[in-house]
């Protein structure tokens, strides 16, 4: 295990993860949250507006993406 700072709160923690435990939880109900909306739209056009239509944060979309726990 290594000792690491949260890519999405900043806290310090030791891990195998990119994230701490407090987090893990949000990443999956922001996961849930996009996931929902990009299944039930078709007219989403960039990832601010994606943002806009869920209240996640830009670069958390970004990293879901690129970790490729969503698609667009």
């Amino acid at each position: 295990m290594e000792f690491k700072r949260c890519s999405r709160c900043g806290n310090f923690f030791i891990s195998n993860n990119d994230i701490c435990c407090n987090c893990q939880v949000k990443d999956r109900a922001d996961i849930s949250k996009l996931s929902n909306i990009l299944d039930s739209s078709t007219n989403i056009n960039s990832i601010n507006e994606l943002s806009a239509n869920s209240g996640v944060n830009p670069s958390n979309i970004n990293r879901f993406i690129e970790n490729k726990f969503i698609s667009l």
